[in-house]
């Protein structure tokens, strides 16, 4: 982590621009430890980022997702609708909902219906956290 820490450094100080770092456990990993740590953690803001609340931006979210889809055949208003059971199924994380809409697009082009319904959502898997969550929620009822 030392080398990473040394050239986030080097960056900020050369070159003039706006620099946006992304990780997860970014304190807990090292990155912010020891003295090269401490500098950068004193040139830098960190913005804490969690799952998407299931508000109105997230129905935004999901229309504007569902208008860049080049499906043939599928249906507008069909992930708008459908927007509670996203939110429930991906916990609101983004990268859940993306994975989710990608794997049904493309299996809808394979397929050749071009069409994305809850059904074909519903036989997707995508990652092990939202799957944990979804497997929890069967064995519930």
């Amino acid at each position: 982590m030392p080398r990473v820490s040394g050239q986030l450094k080097y960056f900020s100080e050369r070159i003039p621009a706006t620099f946006v770092y992304a990780g997860l456990n970014i304190e807990r990993e090292g990155l912010l430890s020891g003295t090269r740590g401490q500098q950068i953690a004193g040139r830098f803001s960190m913005i804490r980022t969690g799952p998407f609340p299931r508000t109105e931006e997230w129905s935004a979210l999901i229309a504007a997702l569902e208008d860049s889809l080049r499906l043939h055949a599928h249906t507008p208003g069909t992930l708008t609708k459908l927007d509670t059971y996203l939110h429930q199924r991906t916990k609101g994380m983004i990268g859940s909902l993306l994975r989710l809409v990608r794997s049904a697009a493309i299996e809808a082009v394979i397929d050749g219906s071009e069409r994305i319904t809850r059904a074909r959502l519903e036989d997707i898997e995508i990652d092990v956290d939202a799957e944990g969550a979804r497997a929890g929620s069967r064995s519930a009822r």
